[in-house]
C-alpha cells in the first residue's frame, strides 16, 4: 500500500500537482468530504495552507465546496476530472502556441539587433496600415515611389485622413508616380498635402509596391501580397536615399516630357 501511494504521489507530481496539492487531494479522496480542519489534519499540513491548497484544487475543478463557514465542507470530484483538466490544459497550450507563432517572426527580427539591420514584417490590411503609421514618425522629408491606384483601391477609407494627418504634422514628401488618372488627381493636391510629385511613363516604369525612405528606415508596402515591411538600417537607408536622388533627376526629365505632350 505504501509503495502504491508513493507511485500515486509521483505520478500526480509528474502531471503538475504540487507536493502539498498531492497530499491534500489524496487526503480528500480518502475522506470523500470534509472540513478544512479535517482535511488538513489528514494531509499533515496546517489549516491556513489547507485553505490555500483546496482553493487551488477547486480552481482546477477537482474539488467542489458545499455549505458555508463554519460548516463549509469540501467534496472530491471524480478522478475523471484529472483527464479533463489535462485536456483543457493541452487546448490552452495549443492556443498559446498558435499565438506565439504569430509573433515569432517579429521577435526574431528584433533579436540581437546590435550589429545588423532590423526588419519587421506586417501582414494584411492592418499590417499595411501599421507601416504607414510608422512613416508619420519621420523627422525629415519622405522619399517615395508609389502607385496611387493601388494605394487608394486597397485602403480607400484610410488614406484621405492619412494625407491630412501627415500634412498637419508638417512632414513633407517627394513622390514619383507612374502616370495614371489617379496619380494626376493626387498630384493636383500636392500643395495642400505638402508634397512634390513627378509623373513617369507607366508603360516603362510601372510598379506596384510602394517604397518610402525616411530617417534610417525603408518602408515597403506590397499591395498585391498584402505585406508591409520596415527595414531599419542607417547604412541601407543612406544608400537608398542616394539612389532616389538619381531616380528623381531622371523623373524630372520624364515628367517634363509628359507635361509637354499634354
Amino acid at each position: 500500500m505504501e509503495n502504491e501511494n508513493l507511485s500515486l504521489k509521483k505520478t500526480l507530481g509528474y502531471i503538475g500537482f504540487s507536493e502539498k496539492e498531492v497530499l491534500v487531494y489524496l487526503a480528500l479522496l480518502e475522506l470523500g468530504k470534509g472540513t478544512v480542519t479535517q482535511i488538513s489534519k489528514k494531509a499533515g499540513i496546517n489549516r491556513p495552507t489547507g485553505y490555500h491548497i483546496l482553493s487551488s484544487l477547486e480552481s482546477k475543478e477537482l474539488v467542489k465546496v458545499s455549505g458555508k463557514e463554519p460548516k463549509q465542507e469540501y467534496v472530491a470530484e471524480s478522478p475523471d476530472q484529472i483527464e479533463k483538466m489535462l485536456l483543457k490544459k493541452i487546448e490552452n497550450d495549443q492556443s498559446c502556441i498558435n499565438e506565439a507563432r504569430k509573433i515569432i517572426p517579429e521577435l526574431k527580427s528584433i533579436h540581437n539587433m546590435t550589429d545588423r539591420p532590423k526588419v519587421l514584417f506586417y501582414e494584411g490590411k492592418e499590417g499595411l496600415q501599421k507601416v504607414y503609421e510608422d512613416t508619420l514618425t519621420s523627422t525629415e522629408e519622405i522619399l517615395a515611389y508609389a502607385s496611387v491606384e493601388d494605394v487608394e483601391s486597397t485602403l480607400p477609407n484610410y488614406f484621405p485622413e492619412y494625407y491630412k494627418r501627415r500634412a498637419r504634422k508638417g512632414i513633407k514628401i517627394r513622390a514619383i508616380f507612374p502616370e495614371s488618372k489617379e496619380a494626376r488627381n493626387r498630384a493636383d493636391l500636392d500643395k495642400e498635402e505638402i508634397r512634390e510629385s513627378l509623373l513617369v511613363p507607366s508603360e516603362e516604369f510601372g510598379f506596384h509596391p510602394e517604397i518610402n525612405i525616411y530617417n534610417n528606415k525603408i518602408m515597403i508596402a506590397s499591395w498585391r501580397e498584402k505585406l508591409g515591411i520596415i527595414i531599419e538600417s542607417a547604412e541601407i537607408a543612406d544608400a537608398m536615399k542616394k539612389i532616389y536622388e538619381l531616380a528623381w533627376k531622371e523623373a524630372e526629365r520624364l515628367d517634363s516630357e509628359i507635361k509637354i505632350k499634354k
